[in-house]
């Protein structure tokens, strides 16, 4: 074990290590745009069998049939995850008024994906504070510092795991709504011209949703999600409510409420919607000016540590030449 631990430990060995990592790290960002044949087909079978069992639970409904509290709309699955859930009462204690809606917010609508994200918040902890426990204690790192220390970085490393879960979550709905925000002008324009046409606004979502698909399969498919919900929900007003919170974007919360107030004075939506359009039009102007009034500044540092020593190095390297030669 002490063999193996100098091994790991020694710096010729972890250096090609890391090179190896970082030329595979780079070479898979090349070719991972190349390999990526899009999941738009999973996500447009996903939203038809919500859409099928929700037209299953409204039926159920209106044949004065109990319908479970707070049904789920696909199957549930993972019953020993569940069944660890419910027997620690994980819900209570780890679940509040906003856990739901950052899952749907990510993309997960399931009670299954609470079941995961909840279970996963009660076993990482113990996992990673394994693994901290480990390198700390038995292979030897932190040797140098006070006992205190070492188990307050296993205790750290514990925290980590306890939040890494809501860390990726986090991270899921950035890179949704970033994707849902650059596709909502031009999907706002497209309705726009869906309205003006003269058709209803469940086709016009239906018929954006078949346009945008390939540019943001994400906002494709909660715009088929609104459309079913628009089809069998009792009020549109809580169909227009739920796209705005499974998004969480003010412009998408803004075009809801909008088409609220239109269907309840009568007010034509054609116009709210150009109003809306031309809103996120010009903000998305002010936001690619200000990413180009940012760039100088952060183009200052790279240009001094990359491109100053090189050019330096190509205008006096031939004159420290010919000063050397003379010397000589």
């Amino acid at each position: 074990m002490s063999g193996l631990v100098t091994t790991l430990t020694d710096p010729a060995v972890l250096l090609p290590a890391f090179v190896m990592m970082a030329v595979l790290a780079t070479i898979y960002t090349l070719a991972a745009p190349y390999l990526d044949r899009g999941d738009l087909d999973k996500r447009m079978k996903s939203v038809a069998l919500e859409r099928e069992q929700m037209r299953a639970r409204e039926r159920a409904r209106l044949n004065a049939e109990t319908i479970q509290s707070k049904a789920s709309l696909r199957a549930q699955h993972n019953t020993s995850v569940r069944q660890i859930v419910e027997r620690l009462n994980l819900r209570e204690a780890l679940v509040d008024a906003n856990t739901m809606n950052r899952l749907r917010q990510a993309g997960y609508r399931s009670q299954n994906a609470l079941n995961i994200f909840l279970f996963a918040r009660f076993v990482l902890p113990f996992v990673f504070g394994t693994i901290g426990a480990f390198y700390i204690f038995y292979l030897g790192y932190l040797d140098d510092k006070p006992f205190l220390v070492r188990v307050l970085a296993t205790l750290l490393s514990a925290y980590l795991g306890f939040y890494a879960p809501n860390i990726f979550i986090s991270n899921k709905v950035s890179k949704r709504q970033s994707s849902i925000r650059r596709a909502w002008p031009d999907a706002l324009d497209l309705m726009l011209i869906c309205v003006e046409s003269g058709i209803t606004i469940e086709v016009a979502f239906k018929r954006v949703a078949d346009e945008i698909a390939m540019s943001s399969p994400e906002l494709a498919e909660e715009l088929v999600l609104t459309t079913a919900e628009l089809s069998f929900l009792q009020e549109r007003r809580a169909a227009y409510e739920n796209l705005g919170a499974r998004i969480g974007l003010d412009t998408v919360k803004a075009v809801g409420q909008a088409l609220i107030q239109a269907e309840r004075y009568g007010t034509p939506i054609a116009q709210a919607l150009r109003v809306l359009a031309q809103e996120c039009r010009d903000q998305r102007m002010n936001e690619a000016e200000k990413k180009a009034a940012a760039l100088p500044p952060k183009l200052t540092v790279p240009m001094i540590l990359f491109f100053l020593p090189v050019l330096i190095a190509v205008i006096l390297g031939p004159a420290g030449i010919q000063v050397s030669d003379t010397f000589k």
